[in-house]
C-alpha cells in the first residue's frame, strides 16, 4: 500500500507550486530591522538636550571665573571674548575656546565701554577683581540659561532663562 501525503506543504514537485517567503520569514526579517533601528537611532541625538545646554552654561561660567582669578593674580586686565553670531566664547587667560552647537541660540549683552576703553565683544575683568559686566544667554526652544557677570563684584552666576 502506498502512503499519500495529506498536505501539500511538504511536497515540491517543481510544477504548479508557488515559491516565496513564508509569513514567519517576513516577520523575522522585520524584527531584525527593528532591532537594528532601536540600537542605532539613539546614537544620533536630535539636538542639544537641557542637561547639555546647562553644561555649556556651566563651562562658560567657569571660564569667566577663571579669567577673573587670572586678572587678580596677574594684576592685569583679562578679557573673555564673546562672539555670539559665531557661537564662540574664548578665555583671555588660557585661550580655551568654547564652541556652542548650531541648534543653540547665543545672545550677549556686553558693555560698549569698559575702563574708559571701547569694549569689543568681550567681558573684561580688572586687576581689582571688578568687571565691566555682561550677560551671555544660551537658549534652545525657548528654554535656557543666562550667565551673568556682575559689574561691581566681578562675580559670575547662572540663572535659568525661559520656561524650565
Amino acid at each position: 500500500m502506498e502512503l499519500r501525503p495529506t498536505s501539500q506543504a511538504g511536497c515540491h514537485d517543481g510544477a504548479g507550486g508557488q515559491d516565496g517567503f513564508t509569513l514567519l520569514e517576513i516577520v523575522c526579517v522585520l524584527a531584525m530591522i527593528a532591532l537594528l533601528a532601536a540600537i542605532l537611532v539613539p546614537r544620533n541625538p536630535s539636538g542639544t538636550s537641557r542637561p547639555r545646554l546647562e553644561a555649556y552654561a556651566i563651562e562658560a561660567a567657569s571660564m569667566l571665573a577663571l579669567d577673573r582669578h587670572a586678572a587678580i593674580r596677574r594684576h592685569v586686565q583679562v578679557s573673555t571674548g564673546v562672539d555670539a553670531p559665531a557661537r564662540l566664547i574664548q578665555s583671555g587667560s588660557s585661550g580655551h575656546v568654547l564652541r556652542i552647537p548650531r541648534d543653540v541660540i547665543v545672545d550677549a549683552v556686553l558693555p560698549q565701554i569698559c575702563n574708559r576703553h571701547v569694549a569689543r565683544s568681550a567681558i573684561d575683568f580688572l586687576p581689582s577683581g571688578r568687571s565691566c559686566g555682561g550677560t551671555i544667554v544660551l537658549t534652545r526652544l525657548g528654554v535656557g540659561f543666562e550667565v551673568r557677570v556682575n559689574w561691581l563684584t566681578g562675580g559670575v552666576e547662572i540663572v535659568p532663562h525661559g520656561t524650565l
